[in-house]
């Protein structure tokens, strides 16, 4: 198994734990009844960290066989696949492997909780699509191994400012709306500007509970936003950010203005 970018630690304990399983060569694979189904990771949401902090996930799947499901464990990691991958994280526990709980003769729910951590198993260059391997194993020796058992998005936290002024305005004037939006830097612990990408200007009319997109606006080379609106009626300004599959979506504060 090849790693590359992050900590060796991390690495280490996920190159052990694949090498300690049977059948852990790149590639699914299976012998007999078992299965492997409804990977949840996260909640079905991305997994955002900031700059400094870190994310304690769980992870659970259903496990299958007619004997019984004798043990389970999933690793998560970025790559093409675990062979080649370069950042990873294994189960809290003290065998990496899942938890399974009993449902019935043939069936166990496994779960097991992962932490991300910048600066470890994160670094901007493994922020995007992340990977699922893995593998249960019945009370008769058949096993099911699954090389991407599911997908999910490892991002870096982003945070957004909005800024309209003058206020209060005349109705009919120009208000100028300025923000910046930034991105967890999980290479050096800090938040830099995002360039570059495009940000929605909306408004909420006062009384609303609904805010509109009344422009597109994009980042300069430093993240920061700037752009003008006419003032026609009281209300609040904010800048909105879809995301992307390695930055968190966010929304500003909205900040209210007084037309007169």
């Amino acid at each position: 198994m090849r790693m590359r970018v992050a900590g060796t630690a991390v690495l280490g304990a996920l190159a052990l734990s694949v090498l300690a399983v049977p059948a852990a060569q790149a590639a699914d694979a299976h012998r007999g009844d078992t299965k492997i189904s409804d990977v949840v990771v996260n909640g079905g949401k991305p997994v955002v960290v900031g700059a400094t902090g870190s994310k304690t996930i769980t992870v659970s799947f259903t496990a299958t066989d007619n004997s019984g499901i004798a043990w389970a464990q999933a690793i998560l990691y970025h790559g093409k696949d675990i062979e080649h991958a370069d950042s990873g994280a294994v189960a809290n526990t003290a065998d990496k492997r899942s938890v399974c709980t009993k449902v019935s003769a043939t069936k166990a729910n496994c779960k097991a909780t992962y932490t991300l951590t910048a600066r470890k198993n994160l670094i901007n260059e493994v922020a995007g699509n992340w990977k699922v391997w893995a593998i249960a194993q019945g009370k008769d020796t058949d096993y099911v191994k699954k090389e991407n058992a599911k997908t999910f998005q490892a991002q870096r936290l982003a945070k957004l400012t909005t800024d309209a002024s003058p206020e209060p305005v005349a109705k009919g004037s120009t208000l100028t709306v300025t923000g910046a939006l930034t991105r967890a830097n999980w290479n050096g612990g800090s938040y830099a500007g995002f360039s570059g990408q495009s940000v929605k200007l909306q408004f909420r009319k006062n009384g609303s509970n609904t805010y509109t997109t009344v422009k597109t606006v994009k980042t300069d080379s430093k993240g920061r936003l700037k752009t003008t609106v006419k003032a026609t009626a009281d209300g609040s300004y904010r800048f909105s950010f879809a995301g992307t599959s390695t930055t968190s979506a966010v929304s500003a504060a909205g900040d209210f203005v007084d037309v007169k």
